[in-house]
């Protein structure tokens, strides 16, 4: 193996790609057969690698990662430090483990501390913050059906959330090989979301926040706060104050520019406010509701469509959506708990 230009093939064939001097993308296996790959990056300077994200803890993306790093002749021994954009398990879990075996400091967002705390509960139930969030929203169907299959998930390794080496706040940062790269606050998709901009490269490492093909969730918040969505809307107009750089993301190809992307999210984002709004007016009044009458991903689904997993985060979006409408005073919510059940929320035109 030797590193590719990147942009040669698809984008999760496994390999190591050449992005600027001295990046190196990396694509790395997921379980499933959704997103499928993760992007890890290789920062190299002289005998010293700084790795953004590292990818999901699996036997298959060690080996392939090994065999990566050493198409430029390096190891995992040579990995001086993990910059881990947040605390999802394809980007944090792998560096946990590597840092067991050679002992390489792991760096996280300081605004992930709750989410940390709360995933590291031993015996935690899969989407323990979401399941009531879906009970508010109406649509006890999925909750349903989501318990029905946390039965077949295989045991999780709860002792791949221990805690960063260091906690990263806003501001310069130099990697061990003396890169200069600003870490900034994106948070939205979580709390405590960072991405790295590397102004001498125009590179911006953007994590989840910005992807080239698809709109990150805003539901999957462990410990989650009141309006996600706000927050990563706000956290997208911040990078169109700063200077356009080229986006490496972790799902997807690198792309030109973040500003066009970002714009075209926005406009997205706009353009869902605007149908749920007519929804409500028509009759939809709760996030559950509203889901079912939206459609899908590109092949334009419908909610029943989708598995379970993936309606509980179509749902949760709606709810995201709502709030904000809700909090801009166009909608008026109230929680209705009606013959003594968990109080359902309800939205009409204000």
């Amino acid at each position: 193996m030797r590193p590719l230009d990147d942009g040669s093939r698809d984008w999760m064939e496994p390999g190591i790609y050449s992005v600027a001097p001295g990046v190196y993308r990396v694509p790395l296996p997921m379980p499933g057969n959704g997103l499928r790959a993760v992007n890890a990056y290789v920062l190299a300077d002289g005998d010293s690698l700084t790795l953004i994200d590292s990818g999901w803890a699996l036997d298959d993306a060690e080996v392939r990662l090994e065999s990566a790093l050493a198409a430029i002749g390096a190891s995992p021994s040579d990995i001086r430090r993990f910059l881990i954009t947040h605390v999802h398990r394809d980007h944090y879990s792998l560096a946990v483990a590597m840092r067991r075996e050679h002992g390489t400091p792991v760096a996280l967002g300081s605004g992930e501390r709750a989410a940390l705390a709360a995933v590291s509960q031993p015996g935690r139930v899969p989407l323990a913050d979401q399941l009531p969030l879906l009970g508010k929203a109406g649509a006890a169907p999925v909750v349903d059906a989501l318990v029905a299959a946390f039965g077949s998930l295989p045991p999780q390794d709860w002792s791949l959330w221990e805690r960063p080496d260091h906690w990263l706040t806003p501001g310069e940062i130099r990697t061990p090989g003396g890169r200069h790269l600003d870490v900034v606050h994106t948070p939205g998709h979580t709390a405590g979301h960072v991405v790295f901009d590397d102004s001498a490269e125009g590179l911006l490492f953007t994590g989840d926040h910005v992807l080239p093909h698809i709109t990150p969730s805003v539901g999957l918040h462990a410990a989650p706060g009141p309006l996600p969505l706000r927050d990563y809307l706000a956290s997208l107009r911040l990078l169109l104050s700063r200077p356009d750089r080229r986006v490496l993301p972790a799902h997807g190809p690198v792309s030109p520019s973040v500003h066009a992307r970002v714009e075209e999210l926005l406009c997205h984002h706009e353009r869902r406010f605007d149908e749920i709004a007519d929804l409500v007016a028509g009759g939809a009044h709760t996030a559950y509701d509203v889901a079912r009458r939206l459609r899908w991903t590109r092949r334009e689904r419908t909610l029943g469509d989708l598995d379970p997993f993936h309606q509980a985060l179509a749902v949760l979006e709606v709810a995201a959506h709502l709030d904000v409408l809700a909090a801009r005073e166009e909608l008026l919510a109230t929680d209705d708990a009606e013959g003594g059940r968990e109080p359902v929320r309800r939205f009409t035109l204000a």
